[in-house]
Formats: C-alpha cells, sequence, structure tokens
C-alpha cells in the first residue's frame, strides 16, 4: 500500500470519527430533556402507584397535580424550604461529607451514608393530610433497591409499597415487582407504639399469629433480599431515617 493510498485512509477514517462523534453528542444533547421528561414521569407514576393512587386511564401528570412535593431535614424532623423541590438531589447529597452523616454500625440498610435532606410526597384532601410517600433505598442480595413507602394518615397504617430501581434475581428477590407480593402490604402497621415492627416473614405469615399486622410473606427463595427489604423499611422508619419527623407530623410540630 502506498503513502498516498495509506493517508487517504487514515484521514477518510478520522473524518468519519468527527462526523459519528457530532451524531452522538448531537443526539445526546436533542435527547436530554426528553429523557429528563421521561424519568420526571416515571418517578411520578411509581409515587402514584406506591400510595394506591394510580389511575391507567389518567394522565399521570394531571394525577399528579394532587401531590405535594416537601424537602424534610431529617436530624429535626421538621419541614424545610432550604432547597428548590424541583432541582433538590437526595442522592447526591448523599455523597456530599457536608450534607450527610457516616451511618457506621447504624447502618441497618446498608447504605453507608445518609442524607440530612429527604424529599417527601403529601396527599391532602380538604386540607387535611390523606397520605405521605417516603423514599426508601437500601442493599438487597445484588443491588441496592429504591422505591417508595406510602402511609395512610394516621402516620402508621401503611398505603403500599413499590419499587422502581433494583438488579435482584429474576422469579426469587425480583419478585418485588410481583403485584400480588406488593398488595400485601397495604394495611399493615409499621409501628407499635414508638417501635418499628413491620417485617418480611420466612415463608408466609400465619394467620392465627399475634402480630399479624406487623408482618408481610416473604419472597420465596430469596432470604437474603426479604432480609434487605425488612432492613431497609425498618431503617428508613426509625431514628435515623423518618421517625422523628412522622412523630412531628403526627402532633402537629413539623
Amino acid at each position: 500500500m502506498s503513502k498516498e493510498t495509506t493517508s487517504k485512509t487514515i484521514t477518510v477514517a478520522l473524518a468519519l470519527c468527527i462526523v459519528c462523534s457530532m451524531v452522538v453528542s448531537g443526539a445526546a444533547v436533542l435527547l436530554k430533556d426528553m429523557q429528563k421528561a421521561n424519568k420526571l414521569l416515571d418517578r411520578q407514576t411509581n409515587i402514584l402507584a406506591a400510595a394506591g393512587l394510580l389511575d391507567a386511564s389518567k394522565p399521570v401528570t394531571e394525577q399528579f397535580e394532587q401531590v405535594k412535593t416537601r424537602i424534610v431535614d431529617l436530624d429535626k424532623g421538621v419541614f424545610t424550604d432550604q432547597f428548590d423541590t424541583a432541582t433538590f438531589d437526595q442522592l447526591r447529597l448523599a455523597k456530599n461529607p457536608e450534607q450527610s452523616v457516616v451511618l457506621g454500625e447504624n447502618d441497618q440498610a446498608k447504605i453507608l451514608r445518609r442524607e440530612n435532606y429527604a424529599v417527601v410526597y403529601v396527599i391532602e384532601k380538604a386540607g387535611e393530610l390523606d397520605k405521605i410517600i417516603l423514599p426508601i433505598r437500601g442493599k438487597g442480595l445484588w443491588s441496592t433497591l429504591h422505591g417508595f413507602l406510602a402511609l395512610e394518615d394516621d402516620l402508621n397504617t401503611i398505603a403500599g409499597l413499590g419499587f422502581y430501581d433494583h438488579a435482584e434475581t429474576p422469579g426469587l428477590g425480583g419478585e418485588v415487582d410481583n403485584p400480588k407480593w406488593k398488595s400485601m402490604w397495604p394495611g399493615k402497621k409499621a409501628y407499635q407504639g414508638d417501635d418499628v415492627k413491620i417485617q418480611l416473614v420466612k415463608g408466609s405469615v400465619n394467620p392465627q399469629s399475634s402480630t399479624i399486622a406487623y408482618e408481610v410473606d416473604g419472597l420465596a427463595g430469596a432470604t437474603l433480599t426479604s432480609r434487605g427489604v425488612t432492613n431497609l423499611v425498618q431503617f428508613w422508619l426509625g431514628e435515623m431515617g423518618f421517625q422523628k419527623f412522622l412523630t412531628n407530623l403526627r402532633a402537629g410540630e413539623a
């Protein structure tokens, strides 16, 4: 091959690389807003679903108008206006040493750090609290599960639970997505007094159990994922999570 042919080949290859990179970059810029809108829509869908309010016959954005987005100071247990809810990024805060705490021995959910502020979603009827939806996350077997836990107006009765992101084993830990399993959560109680009692049990809940109100069937063949779900739910309902805020809200002091 002559030097001239080699030079032409290299020139053509470079030109193709430049054109392709421009196309990819252009597509990324053009699709950025669409991807952002789809991500927001998916989040809103999962929030409504966790609260048992999703109506497939109506636009999600229309249904989400009933939801108020608020930020909570987890250490003080009160609402705060310190952040703009439209740009608030809770997971980014968890990576910021100045906006989070190292959990150490308190890391029941195995998330390493807990952010100092968290977003919650409030639904009211006739000016009174109807439901509140809390973001939850924690380690399962293979992944960190991200989801939402909804509570009724007594801030103890569970309205629903759902996970929107995880990588658990399909057919085993992945059964956290099974509608039948998720349907077991509504009506269960989170607290007995000040103690977080909700948990997954091994196998099926005994209908004669005196603690049936606080128990949900475990995931068949997925002991570690089941344990992880118990741990993450208890963590976010506990002292390092939303417990102080829920106590204050119940007393009208949030």
